[in-house]
């Protein structure tokens, strides 16, 4: 296949709300992350909220990394640095490799566009396991905005390439 036709590809997407305390009538952050990525046309195949667990969070992650109708995972909470703030541990472990620049713009585009010095208790990352991309976005909408308009959406499409490329007979 050509790569401009992979890059035409509908990519799907999996969208883990991590929180004690949201449900679906109150996840603001997990929708913003579906609403923009329907805009631009990407399909969410898995929503769900856990609870600030590690174990819950692995478990739902492994799950949907077995799944061949995800293409990309994204996490919404659980990044800060209070106790139950333990989804980039739960989450981390399992990159085969990580994506450190995504982590370092978040952190420089949240301190010159939005929170200043707050920005560097954002622990935002990403990384990729079994030819699938790994988001962990802090919760808040404005972050979720920002992660996913400047940083997210504009590349998810060359990431799932570049990650399935190999997957993909040649011509």
């Amino acid at each position: 296949m050509s790569e401009n036709f992979q890059l035409e590809k509908q990519i799907r997407l999996a969208v883990l709300t991590v929180s004690d305390t949201r449900t679906e009538a109150t996840d603001t952050g997990g929708k913003l992350v579906q609403e923009l990525a329907q805009i631009k046309g990407l399909k969410v195949a898995a929503y769900e909220i856990v609870p600030d667990d590690k174990e819950r969070i692995r478990q739902k992650v492994n799950e949907w990394l077995e799944l061949e109708e995800v293409d990309a995972i994204i996490t919404t909470g659980g990044t800060g640095i209070a106790k139950r703030d333990v989804t980039l541990e739960a989450v981390t472990p399992l990159f085969e490799k990580q994506l450190d620049g995504f982590g370092e713009l978040f952190r420089y585009v949240s301190f010159a566009e939005d929170v200043g010095t707050k920005a560097l208790l954002s622990r935002a990352a990403a990384g990729v396991a079994k030819d699938k991309a790994i988001f962990v976005l802090p919760g808040s909408r404005g972050a979720v905005k920002l992660a996913m308009e400047r940083l997210i959406l504009p590349e998810i499409r060359h990431i799932v390439f570049e990650l399935t490329k190999h997957l993909q007979p040649r011509e």
